[in-house]
């Protein structure tokens, strides 16, 4: 047992010993139903903010306005919340006002019938006050009482629909997937913050490539990354891309990743962003061609990262890999030194990935792919990069250079021959700058 989970139960234990009513709620409800391990224990109490904080002394009362009290112990934290109801949501977000009520009035405010369930802590009854279980059976994700209602109370709920949906693999009810639809313009005004961290955990799902498709086919994909609507329609040469448009390939090329980080799903779904702005027809060859959308994706992207409010680190790693995923193809011309310097970033673990998923997705010639490979075995006896045989300062002192460009200059050459094997001490690296200094 978890020790959030024993907090939870033990909590659960001092409010029903006090004479209040106490369920599990929400979520870890929901995840034991479906077999999984819950991430959170939630409880749902009738006793006030007032009752919970004289039980639990050291509780933090940060969400007390909306009857929500942090009980902690032993690192742990579990949220108790009073039964209540909510008045107007005139902001989107959060309700105006709350009115502390019973169970049956506490579910019916809360976003999708397979998260309205409560659950004894002790006995394990589940308590239904909004068809959950049975949704939960049908594989089938609902929102609870008006779907249009739920949505203009919180339009965050409009891609927590999808968010669900997407790691569930359950489909949405029929009125609940069109009021997605009609209510997509509500997500706007959304804060990027709240939009990225819903953006991110579809991305990261195992059937992100389904959750890709419900962004575009709901529109909320418009309101907050347009730029993915203009690969659909955006040919490519079949030679190459049997697959079809940029699109295809790139929902394809994302369903082909394994338990992918951020940085990686990202730079996939970017890689091409920029060949909608750079598509020509090239007469003489016959064919569409995409010149410099390596570099003008990798504009768009951190455009777009920033604009949703990524933290620097993504935007550098995602912006990086997006402006270097087409030099793979050059991989088996580039000279020793080279390539060691390509194969030495920081993402390239991520990069290969980035590159077997776009040949898998489009023509499926891996040759490239399987280079590097062997290159990386090859080159794993020692450093990529090693330690330099010379630095600035020795070139200052012992060949009387004045610091400047010339010193980087022969430095990276110095480098080079080293990478090359041609240069291998300290000795060898001064007569090559000798040599060098006196052509």
């Amino acid at each position: 047992m978890s020790t959030q989970k024993e907090l939870a139960i033990q909590s659960a234990h001092i409010l029903r010993e006090a004479g209040h009513v106490v369920y599990f709620a929400g979520g870890a409800v929901r995840d034991q139903l479906l077999g999984q391990i819950p991430k959170d224990y939630d409880l749902a109490t009738s006793a006030q903010p007032d009752e919970v904080q004289a039980l639990f002394p050291k509780s933090d009362t940060v969400g007390e306005h909306f009857g929500v009290i942090i009980v902690k112990s032993a690192g742990e934290l579990i949220e108790v919340a009073t039964f209540r109801t909510d008045g107007s949501y005139k902001d989107g977000r959060r309700p105006e006002s709350i009115e502390f009520s019973s169970p049956e009035k506490d579910a019916q405010r809360r976003d999708f019938t397979i998260n309205g369930l409560f659950q004894d802590p002790f006995t394990g009854e589940i308590i239904d006050h909004v068809g959950g279980r049975a949704d939960l059976e049908s594989k089938i994700l609902r929102a609870i009482g008006n779907p249009k209602n739920r949505f203009e109370e919180d339009a965050l709920r409009l891609l927590r629909a999808i968010r669900f949906s997407t790691t569930t693999g359950f489909e949405i009810e029929s009125q609940t997937w069109a009021a997605i639809q009609a209510c997509a313009p509500l997500l706007s005004p959304i804060s990027p913050e709240r939009i990225r961290d819903e953006f991110s955990r579809i991305l990261t799902a195992p059937d992100r490539a389904r959750g890709l498709d419900l962004l575009v086919d709901s529109g909320l994909i418009r309101e907050f990354l347009p730029e993915v609507l203009d690969l659909q329609g955006c040919e490519q040469p079949p030679q190459w891309h049997p697959e079809g448009d940029v699109y295809t390939h790139t929902r394809i090329a994302l369903s082909l990743l394994d338990s992918p980080p951020l940085h990686l799903s990202l730079a996939v779904l970017l890689h091409d962003i920029g060949k909608p702005a750079t598509q020509t027809w090239d007469a003489e060859a016959q064919r569409l061609r995409f010149n410099g959308h390596d570099k003008v994706g990798a504009k768009m992207t951190e455009e777009i990262l920033r604009r949703l409010r990524y933290s620097n680190q993504t935007i550098e790693d995602v912006t990086f890999m997006v402006s270097r995923h087409m030099h793979f193809m050059h991989v088996k011309d580039m000279r020793t030194a080279k390539l060691k310097r390509f194969m030495s970033a920081e993402t390239f673990e991520m990069e290969t990935e980035l590159h077997r998923v776009d040949c898998d997705s489009s023509n499926g010639f891996r040759d490239n792919y399987d280079f590097v490979l062997n290159k990386r075995e090859e080159f794993a006896k020692e450093p990529l990069i090693p330690k330099p045989l010379l630095t600035g300062y020795d070139l200052i002192r012992d060949f009387e250079i004045a610091p400047g460009p010339k010193i980087g200059k022969i430095l990276h050459n110095v480098q080079t021959e080293q990478l090359e094997g041609r240069l291998s001490d300290k000795e060898a690296a001064y007569q090559f700058v000798k040599e060098t200094l006196s052509q």
